[in-house]
């Protein structure tokens, strides 16, 4: 997450949550927090939240923002926590964690579900066979006979 963001769910500055972090580096080792890079600003909506005014600002061609925005791990929020010691702090933490202990599980059951459809893969190729007598039957299934459909309405002479 990024530092503007943490720092509106936090209900502080910016520059505050920033000020903290600066304080505590040592805290903040690099697989915890970093700094994005040009391109990945770049890359971003181009649209950043000034850390002076609580305004939305479009960055234009020319325009750069003055310090680039910290993007803090899951760790590094944790470890924002003992920074940030307010009653919100905690709660907006204790939120967060939930959501990444629900993205974790999410992303678990996909993997699971991708595992098992790659073993069914597997079996296939093994009992390509078998696999080929179930799909017959299934397609004799759904062929409909088609009986000759009588004709409504009046007949007059030959039909």
């Amino acid at each position: 997450m990024l530092d503007f963001d943490l720092a509106r769910l936090y209900g502080v500055g910016t520059k505050v949550l920033n000020q903290a972090v600066r304080r505590n580096r040592q805290r903040f080792p690099d697989d915890f927090m970093f700094s994005l890079s040009k391109q990945e600003i770049s890359r971003m909506s181009q649209i950043v939240t000034s850390a002076s005014r609580s305004q939305i600002v479009t960055l234009k061609r020319g325009f750069n923002i003055k310090y680039p925005p910290h993007a803090f791990t899951e760790h590094g929020i944790l470890m924002l926590s003992s920074v940030l010691r307010s009653e919100r702090a905690v709660q907006v933490n204790i939120i967060i964690m939930r959501a990444f202990v629900r993205m974790r599980r999410l992303l678990s059951s996909h993997k699971k579900i991708l595992d098992r459809l790659n073993e069914l893969e597997k079996k296939t190729v093994e009992n390509k066979a078998d696999i080929q007598v179930i799909f017959e039957a299934i397609r004799k299934m759904l062929i409909v006979e088609q009986k000759p459909k009588r004709r409504i309405g009046f007949a007059l002479g030959k039909d």
